[in-house]
């Protein structure tokens, strides 16, 4: 019979309004012969709008009810649904909450019986309770339903508020623990004569050790065997690995009724390689020699939970003294850092944004932190020893190693996380920890943790705020309690020892813990507003000086530049607001020496570590014409020479700083900003900026010799030619500037007076770039010249003419193909290259005499100037595949081929390599083998610069040196090794086609 109009008009907006989304399927089903009896009760709509998802809890009673045997279960059910208000709160919640429970309550109808009475000590079941519940059960299949009914109880206590996120989660952890120990039963029960042969102990690690399980989870284990007193151990270890491996397949496999959960053995020593089944002193010889401190890390969750509980406690006693040394490990630090960037970067792209687990701002990254905290202070401290999140959090912010308020924001944090996690898998029953994109999928997850007004904005907001509290965790709960330690900020609450934070900073990879605190006392201490600022600072920096190779000489740093500025206005406001800057600065602080100290000449370059102005600030370097405005102007400015000299030395060191600070940047990367991932880029920007700000440089005091000497103008016409890297716009940071001098006498000039006025200027130049000082010199080399070292330092245009013509060798005219007028007359300059482009471009190419000398010279040079004791392999310059080999490779094409092909003709490598490549000189692949050492080589010279300060050609042997060198290009902690393999392997590669290439095979 069809109900009236105007009932079902006023039923379908009764339904809307207490949360159902499709009132008219919901109209149907109570109009259906299973609800006639109670259809017009108010108080089921009322339950039903209680719950997370009306639709889902009114098609899962139906089913229910229709699965009953008779009609008298059916109204039994009925009556007791509407009489009993526990019983219904319970049995809805869950049937709005688990499409999956409401699947196993339709092919187990009675089982709705087992929320029908709570007796006091049920309302927090042990693990006795559930073994209880479960002992009926003797065969694989009944222990799957009964494990069902029991997780049905603990759903009802969940979504109806009895228990809280932690309560629910110990709940699971015991019903585990029972279930394991009833699969053993069975298995033991199938296989007596192994049962008798061994004791077998099951240790639970993870969540369920740490009595925090979620509701679908792996449950990870480790099984420790001995036999019985008069067994073969041989034996007994196979008869204890058949009884752990029924036993696991009892929990995991997947029949009608589902499966339990997947039994998780990989956390044993060796992981899946290693055996199943140790025993205790086995387990112990590994851990003693081979174990890695996350194997230590998963060891604070471990508890013996299933078969021989004594030997499982043995077990515990003999691991445990290990686990608290696990942060006195060599490698500590460098594990840990590698453990904490594996857990993000194995997260697929897309999902990253909906992990709820293990990503940024997720449920690992609390108990990350809250682990490694247990394990730098635990050792001292046994109330640390928790293998539970919120308890070990709890303890840490009574011991004072956690600020309390700290605490219990993560503890908010962590606790919502974790209900998201239950809700969305009890669901299904399914192990995620993906946020649902469905809008109908996160409304009624919201609406299950009681976000009822606008449940999916609710719902997004509330997550989003409580991952942002936990993506602060590193500054939060790490660095901060550092700063309570040596500046005494949280009065009226525990504090961090100093003996506590030397222990933190000796984790961090502080090699002198003293004095990081003296350090940061320094720069924290006080009242003031510079030092409350520094507080705010110093946990987010502490941080990413950690993250590097030198820790304590980034906070040196940061200490010195902060002394030099602190009084400056502008300074600590840049680092809080403006987000790049204070990362930036990080970086460079701690990336290696050169940067610093270019830094802590003129602390005010700093400024250029923000966004930018778009005048000179931020990081990209300026352009030569800019640059040499700026250094002419300044030159203009000065009384004389020396001054301005030193003002021009002074632009070329904050120059330098900007170059080096950005190279750093770019090639560590940041939090917003990922590592530059084209290395030939940065390799050309560095050199092409290095390169402009000699010139630039050159420039401006070759205008400022003159002019104090003699006036506008000169008796001569004068030119710098830019030769080797310099002209190739390769220069690195410690790179001299190789040059040629060349002048021409002016119409009616005397010329032994124009020639005495060059080498007077030449000389000049030379002095003031050299003249100590708080900047860098820049050393000019004039030995390509000819003649070399014995020829005169600047020659007229005509005498390098005569020369060139009668005596010029073929080693000469291969350096002269990177000859580039740099500053000085233009003129004089364009009229010197084209003088010298018949030399380095011969009509016609070489002749075989010529080829001939260059590869014997160049085989002489491999044997005879390489230094005594370097690694051949690992030289950049005169190694095997290094630069040298590269460059006379493209050089001997460029001399043999640049007559007829227009574009070798150019003083950069690269550039000709391409060339030659487009010409169809050289092979694409071959090109690419050459272009990636040629790159590499050269990163790692400019690498060794900005570690050690000073350059070289070769890898340091120094460990902290090496390591931020392989952190410059991009190795992480712990792969240095991959490294120098990597070098030396690109570097062969390359060997191989010079072979080829340049001596024919």
């Amino acid at each position: 019979m069809t109900a009236a109009p105007g009932r079902r008009s006023s039923t379908f907006t009764r339904l809307l309004r207490h949360g159902f989304t499709d009132p008219s399927a919901a109209e149907r089903l109570l109009d259906g012969p299973e609800l006639s009896p109670v259809r017009s009760d108010p108080i089921l709509l009322e339950a039903l709008g209680a719950v997370a998802d009306p639709d889902l809890a009114l098609r899962g009673l139906v089913r229910l009810l229709e699965a009953q045997s008779d009609h008298t279960a059916r109204r039994g059910l009925l009556d007791t649904l509407i009489a009993a208000k526990p019983l219904r709160d319970r049995l809805l919640g869950v049937l709005g909450a688990s499409a999956a429970l409401a699947e196993h309550l339709a092919r187990h109808p009675r089982d709705w019986e087992a929320l029908l009475t709570y007796e006091p000590r049920d309302l927090h079941p042990g693990v006795e309770e559930f073994e209880r519940g479960l002992a009926p059960a003797d065969d694989p299949v009944s222990l799957r339903v009964a494990y069902r009914r029991c997780l049905l109880s603990i759903a009802a206590r969940d979504v109806c508020g009895t228990t809280d996120v932690a309560e629910t989660a110990a709940e699971l952890a015991d019903l585990a623990t029972a279930t394991l120990r009833a699969a053993l039963r069975i298995a033991m029960a199938a296989a007596p004569q192994d049962a008798a042969l061994c004791r077998l102990a099951v240790i639970a690690m993870g969540k369920c050790g740490g009595h925090e399980l979620n509701y679908v989870s792996d449950v990870d284990v480790i099984f420790v065997g001995e036999a019985v007193d008069g067994a073969d151990e041989g034996k007994a270890l196979r008869a204890a690995t058949k009884l752990a491996s029924h036993m696991m397949r009892i929990c995991s496999e997947t029949t009608v009724e589902g499966s339990i959960w997947p039994v998780d053995a990989n956390l044993r020593p060796e992981g899946r390689n290693g055996p199943l089944v140790r025993t205790l002193s086995s387990h112990l010889a590994y851990y003693q020699r081979w174990a890695k401190t996350w194997e230590f890390q998963a060891l604070l969750k471990a508890r013996p939970v299933a078969g021989d509980l004594d030997l499982g406690a043995e077990y515990i006693a003999a691991v445990e003294p290990l686990v608290w040394k696990a942060a006195e490990r060599e490698n500590f630090v460098v594990d840990v850092q590698k453990m904490r960037r594996r857990v993000v970067e194995n997260i697929p792209a897309a999902e990253i944004e909906r992990e709820l687990k293990l990503g940024p701002g997720g449920l690992r990254d609390v108990e990350f932190a809250v682990q490694l905290l247990q394990l730098v202070h635990g050792r001292s401290d046994a109330s640390l020893r928790s293998g539970t999140t919120l308890d070990a959090l709890q303890a840490l912010a009574a011991g004072g190693y956690v600020g309390r308020a700290d605490a219990v924001q993560l503890d908010d944090a962590y606790r919502f996380l974790r209900s998201m996690e239950h809700r969305i898998q009890l669901y299904r029953l399914r192990r995620t920890h993906l946020v649902p994109e469905n809008e109908d999928d996160q409304r009624r997850l919201g609406r299950s943790l009681g976000l009822r007004t606008d449940p999916v904005a609710e719902l997004n907001r509330e997550w989003k705020r409580h991952a942002a509290v936990v993506r602060r965790l590193h500054e939060k709960i790490f660095y901060r309690p550092l700063l309570d330690a040596v500046a005494q900020l949280a009065t009226g609450e525990a504090r961090l020892s100093l003996e506590a934070a030397r222990e933190r900073l000796v984790a961090l990879g502080y090699a002198d813990p003293a004095a990081a605190l003296r350090h940061l006392e320094a720069l924290a201490s006080g009242v003031t507003r510079k030092a409350a600022i520094q507080r705010t600072l110093l946990p987010v920096l502490l941080a990413w000086f950690a993250d590097s190779a030198d820790p304590d000489a980034g906070l040196l740093n940061f200490r010195k530049v902060s002394d030099a500025l602190g009084k400056t206005p502008w300074y600590l406001r840049l680092l809080r607001d403006e987000g790049a800057a204070a990362e930036n600065l990080a970086r460079v602080l701690s990336a290696g020496r050169l940067a610093p100290d270019l830094l802590l000449r003129a602390p005010e370059a700093v400024a250029l570590l923000g966004d930018g102005d778009g005048d000179g600030g931020g990081l990209q370097p300026r352009g030569r014409a800019q640059l040499e405005q700026e250094i002419l102007a300044t030159v203009g400015r000065a009384e004389n020479a020396e001054q301005a000299v030193t003002a021009a030395r002074g632009v070329r060191r904050r120059e330098l700083f900007r170059t080096a600070a950005g190279d750093i940047v770019s090639s560590y990367g940041t939090e917003t900003q990922p590592a530059e991932p084209d290395q030939g880029a940065l390799v050309d920007r560095v050199g092409a900026a290095v390169s402009d700000l000699t010139a630039a440089t050159l420039a401006g005091t070759l205008r400022a010799v003159v002019r104090e000497g003699w006036g506008d103008t000169l008796p001569t016409r004068f030119a710098v030619i830019g030769m080797g890297r310099f002209g190739g716009h390769e220069l690195g940071y410690g790179s001299d500037a190789d040059v040629l001098f060349v002048h021409e006498p002016r119409e009616g000039s005397d010329e032994r007076e124009a020639s005495e006025a060059a080498n007077r200027v030449v000389a000049e130049m030379r002095r003031l770039l050299q003249i100590p000082s708080a900047d860098p010199p820049l050393l000019i080399d004039a030995d390509l010249r000819p003649e070399g070292k014995s020829g005169p330092l600047v020659r007229t245009l005509k005498s390098y003419e005569a020369y060139y013509r009668r005596w010029s060798l073929v080693w000469e005219s291969q350096a002269l193909l990177r000859a580039e007028p740099v500053a000085g007359d233009e003129e004089l300059g364009r009229r010197f290259i084209e003088l010298i482009d018949p030399l380095r471009y011969p009509a016609e190419g070489l002749g075989e005499d010529a080829v001939r000398e260059i590869r014997r010279l160049k085989a002489r040079m491999e044997s005879e100037r390489l230094p005594r004791g370097a690694d051949p392999k690992l030289h950049t310059k005169l190694g095997p595949g290094g630069l040298s080999d590269v460059e006379w490779t493209v050089q001997l094409l460029q001399m043999r081929r640049g007559w007829a092909e227009p574009g070798l003709r150019t003083t950069r490598t690269r550039e000709a390599l391409g060339a030659a490549c487009a010409a169809g000189l050289i092979a694409a692949e071959d090109a690419e083998i050459l272009d990636e050492a040629w790159v590499l080589a050269t990163r790692v010279r400019n690498a060794v610069m900005l570690v050690r300060g000073r350059a070289g050609d070769t890898f340091p042997s120094e460990s902290r040196e090496l390591t931020a060198v392989g952190r410059y290009l991009g190795y992480g902690p712990g792969r240095v090794g991959e490294l120098l393999d990597g070098y030396r392997r690109t570097a062969r590669r390359a060997r191989g086609v010079v072979e080829q290439l340049f001596y024919g095979g």
